[in-house]
């Protein structure tokens, strides 16, 4: 893949380059209706092609919040149209790489040395790139280690790109202002965190701790004296990312065994830490042929409040779900429901929201569930893509539902994907839903 010799760091430069974009997708625009009406075909699928090809390259020069929001859309279930979460998965782990010049004036920036002075050896070619940050191989002393090295001006430039990308989203997938707002806010608060990797070391070593004894579930060692502001040091660990471990065809008893081992460490973070690894995206994780599970990155992490816990997962018990005056009260509780809505309107987003939040907790429901079953999968799709047209629930007004909520819901949803791709069929009893 060819390397990246600059990013665009100032508002301006970033700001040009989503504007050179925007003519390319307008463009895009025109060839399509210019074709419908010549033609009389509607070949959407080409246009969403050709905007996801257009965007994607774009995002993966400026890199960062922009790219890293573009990753995050891939990962929720009907959202996007297909070839644009095809395109913005390669975010994930597979962004255009920087090139070792650039890594060199990180280095001696933050320790006023090269990474051939700090380190034993040192790859100057990245083994992986995503939307925040690359990662090189590294020894020192006999250990093998993992290098992550964040891209300059990623933590600067959050919030500027955020509101230069906002338009842009509200546009081209027709969302709700309101609603991007309140995301938006959740979503810049998480990537600050997740910029800060003494914040990261720190986070890292305390859930790993915390998670140790959850048996096949492996964490690197995190070395502070070779870590900084924007550099993590770590022990290198082994395995495959999830399209690679498939494609070995391992048995299914092994992808029930690591699925599992998936599911065990997020009930655990959720229901006895309070914080989880909010970022579940493949890149994240290493598979290996024995079904013991390597978890590498936890820059982004979703502390739970106490109060939106304990209302989020009652709405998931089959007892409260049963009841129909206790379920409204939580409904309200959590902002689903407003004080403003007219009876007709509350009516109907009371059905909307039950169908949701039914189909969330459908794997708590039963002492096993069977993420192979594409039947599962097929409801979300079916149910988003219902509701992605539906012009009461567009109409509604106000943000919808508990900001504390967005990276939990993203989380499950992101975990039940990958258990999907594993076909994985486990044990889901949950200490907080079951009970």
């Amino acid at each position: 893949m060819k390397e990246q010799n600059n990013i665009p760091t100032s508002k301006i430069q970033r700001a040009t380059r989503f504007v050179k974009t925007g003519g390319r997708v307008g463009g895009n625009y025109v060839k399509y209706y210019s074709k419908k009406i010549l033609t009389g075909n509607d070949d959407r699928e080409t246009l969403n092609r050709d905007n996801a090809d257009d965007i994607y390259d774009s995002l993966s020069e400026l890199k960062g919040s922009a790219l890293k929001v573009a990753q995050m859309l891939s990962m929720d279930k009907g959202i996007l149209p297909q070839a644009y979460s095809e395109k913005f998965q390669m975010a994930q782990y597979s962004a255009p790489p920087l090139s070792y010049p650039l890594v060199v004036k990180t280095f001696s920036r933050y320790f006023g040395k090269t990474p051939d002075q700090l380190y034993d050896s040192f790859n100057k070619n990245s083994t992986h790139a995503a939307s925040i940050g690359q990662v090189h191989e590294a020894s020192k002393d006999g250990e093998k280690l993992a290098v992550k090295i964040q891209y300059p001006g990623v933590g600067n430039s959050i919030e500027s790109d955020l509101k230069i990308i906002k338009p842009f989203v509200l546009r081209m997938f027709d969302l709700n202002s309101e609603e991007l707002n309140h995301y938006l806010v959740e979503v810049k608060s998480r990537l600050l965190e997740e910029t800060d990797y003494e914040l990261e070391v720190q986070r890292s070593q305390e859930i790993s701790e915390a998670c140790a004894h959850i048996d096949g579930v492996v964490f690197p060692k995190y070395y502070t004296e070779l870590s900084s502001e924007r550099i993590i040091t770590m022990d290198w660990l082994d395995g495959k990312h999830l399209d690679e471990f498939i494609a070995t065809n391992p048995s299914q008893e092994i992808r029930n065994m690591v699925g599992q081992r998936l599911w065990d460490f997020y009930d655990y973070q959720i229901h006895q830490l309070k914080q989880v690894h909010a970022d579940p995206h493949p890149g994240n994780f290493l598979f290996r042929e024995d079904g013991t599970l390597g978890v590498i990155d936890f820059g982004c992490v979703k502390v739970i409040p106490d109060e939106f816990y304990n209302a989020y997962f009652q709405l998931l018990q089959p007892n409260i779900m049963a009841d129909d005056t206790r379920y409204r009260q939580l409904l309200n509780e959590l902002s689903f429901l407003l004080e403003k809505d007219n009876p007709q309107l509350r009516e109907y987003l009371y059905g909307v929201f039950s169908e949701m939040i039914s189909l969330l907790g459908r794997p708590f429901h039963t002492p096993t569930f069977d993420f192979g079953n594409d039947d599962f999968f097929s409801d979300i799709y079916g149910m988003s893509e219902r509701y992605s047209k539906d012009k009461t629930l567009k109409n509604a007004g106000g943000a919808r539902g508990p900001r504390d909520g967005i990276y939990l819901n993203r989380t499950y949803f992101g975990l039940y994907s990958i258990l999907n791709r594993l076909g994985a069929n486990i044990k889901t009893d949950s200490h907080g839903v079951m009970a």
